[in-house]
């Protein structure tokens, strides 16, 4: 069967993922339904959260005749959910909603310590018995998948099989993504890719990270970009895939050429009536 998850099928070839942050809401999804994108998140950190709302955009995101042409049942792009608690707060009940309505992996922010990154894998995951070493982090996730099979248009039985993360199990569709936006996250960035497997992609908080560093929204800041190679760096060396959350068409050749593997690219709106409207009646 063909991956489930886009986003993780790129990865897994080793291939580049593209990506944008959209918010949980149903016209949101319908403007992304036929964009190539390989995933969507639903940004639910600074938007509030609303499960019936997710629910719905989740819904329009599906376009029919996308997925009769493609030949599968994944879901294009494949939606992911940033939940709204820090990693220090070890949620894990949005996480738990978000995959039962159907979402293929969770974005959590602010992961600084090694339990914070374990408390997110585990989150992910439904409680196995130990037999075989992908058994930690132990699951956690709570049963109740009728809702996310539907989605994902198998039985309950073949989702379980494939609501596992990858790539601790290589089968997994679900994948879990930290955000590292701090100087603590840095540093123990790499005791969290040692003593964490589960984790497929860590990404960049540069809002949060500027914030910290005192050069806020300074994306372009030798500060920030010192903290940011330090980040890449430890990913490359641990061959876990970064990702950009700042993309565009002026810094994409240098981030695709500093080893960046997941970019996130927000969609740039026009308004070239207006704008010429404007000028001709001397309003420009």
């Amino acid at each position: 069967m063909a991956r489930l998850n886009s986003v993780i099928g790129a990865l897994e070839a080793g291939q580049h993922a593209f990506a944008a942050f959209v918010p949980p809401e149903p016209a949101a999804a319908r403007d992304f339904a036929t964009v190539d994108y390989d995933g969507l998140v639903f940004e639910a950190e600074h938007k509030p959260w609303d499960a019936a709302n997710l629910r719905d955009s989740l819904q329009y995101l599906l376009d029919r005749r996308r997925i009769l042409e493609s030949g599968t049942l994944a879901a294009s792009p494949t939606p992911l959910v940033r939940v709204p608690v820090n990693g220090a707060e070890l949620g894990q009940w949005h996480a738990k909603q978000a995959l039962d309505l159907g979402a293929y992996g969770i974005v959590w922010p602010h992961i600084s310590r090694v339990e914070e990154a374990r408390n997110a894998v585990a989150a992910c995951r439904y409680p196995r018995l130990p037999d075989a070493a992908r058994y930690e982090p132990a699951g956690i996730r709570g049963d109740a998948p009728a809702a996310a099979a539907r989605y994902w248009g198998l039985s309950t039985q073949d989702y379980y099989a494939k609501a596992d993360v990858w790539p601790l199990d290589p089968d997994g569709e679900i994948l879990v993504v930290i955000q590292i936006e701090d100087q603590l996250g840095i540093e123990n960035l790499p005791a969290i890719l040692e003593q964490v497997p589960g984790i497929g992609l860590v990404l960049i908080g540069e809002g949060d990270l500027s914030q910290e560093l005192g050069v806020p929204r300074q994306l372009e800041h030798p500060l920030l970009e010192r903290a940011r190679n330090r980040i890449v760096a430890t990913c490359l060396e641990h061959g876990v895939a970064v990702g950009h959350p700042h993309v565009t068409a002026g810094n994409a050749e240098q981030v695709i050429g500093e080893g960046y593997r997941f970019l996130m690219t927000a969609p740039v709106r026009s308004h070239p009536g207006l704008d010429r409207g404007r000028a001709l009646t001397g309003r420009g």
